[in-house]
């Protein structure tokens, strides 16, 4: 396994870079700019200058990689196409690239409530609309493909157990990014979270479960 990381940057993203890294999967990280990656990720990783908008760069960037874990977002501006450019085009962009590239496994960290069009968020430029659109389109392309779909990301951890639900059953709670990574990583080994969407928080009255089981308790 290889694995190619969009959003490496990002505060999931880096994440999913440091978990791969320790357990000792070759992995490449895109990147936009080299100087903060180099600063931020660890140096085993593989850095590879590109932009999920640039399909020429996508390309050459997944070049020998084998599986796909896309933590990309839009970053708060005022630019009303950021969504429909980064959560949208981009992630379609990268995975009509992952399907030429006969990629083995394509893993999305969307969000809760991406179905509800007037949630809050949508206020800024339609943001969960567009992760509901990259969504559908990850599961229409034929790939082997898991969506994750977590709560509130924390960068603090926590040491609650994890609560995981199919599509449109969890509407609050939070996580923390380490264990959203972590999630996503054993998605890539389990083949009960294969074509899943999955929805994920901590709570702290939650029973403890393998990450394992909580894949195939989810229908």
């Amino acid at each position: 396994m290889k694995a190619f990381v969009a959003g490496a940057t990002g505060q999931t993203g880096r994440r999913i870079v440091e978990q791969l890294v320790q357990k000792n999967i070759p992995v490449r990280a895109l990147v936009r700019n080299l100087e903060t990656a180099t600063e931020i990720l660890p140096p085993e990783a593989e850095l590879f200058v590109g932009d999920v908008l640039n399909l020429t760069s996508l390309s050459n960037a997944i070049g020998d990689c084998t599986v796909v874990l896309c933590a990309t977002g839009a970053a708060p501006s005022f630019d009303i196409t950021g969504p429909y450019q980064v959560d949208y085009i981009g992630t379609k962009n990268l995975v009509d690239v992952a399907k030429q590239k006969g990629i083995e496994h394509f893993v999305l960290v969307s969000s809760l409530c991406v179905s509800k069009l007037f949630h809050p968020l949508n206020l800024f430029w339609l943001i969960l609309f567009w992760k509901k659109q990259a969504e559908e389109y990850i599961q229409k392309s034929g790939m082997k493909y898991t969506i994750v779909r977590p709560g509130g990301l924390k960068n603090e951890d926590d040491q609650f157990p994890i609560v995981m639900k199919s599509a449109d059953h969890l509407f609050d709670g939070s996580i923390p990014r380490s264990k959203v990574a972590q999630v996503c990583l054993e998605a890539l080994d389990q083949p009960a979270a294969s074509n899943k969407i999955l929805e994920i928080v901590t709570r702290a009255e939650a029973s403890e479960k393998s990450i394992e089981q909580l894949f195939v308790d989810v229908v």
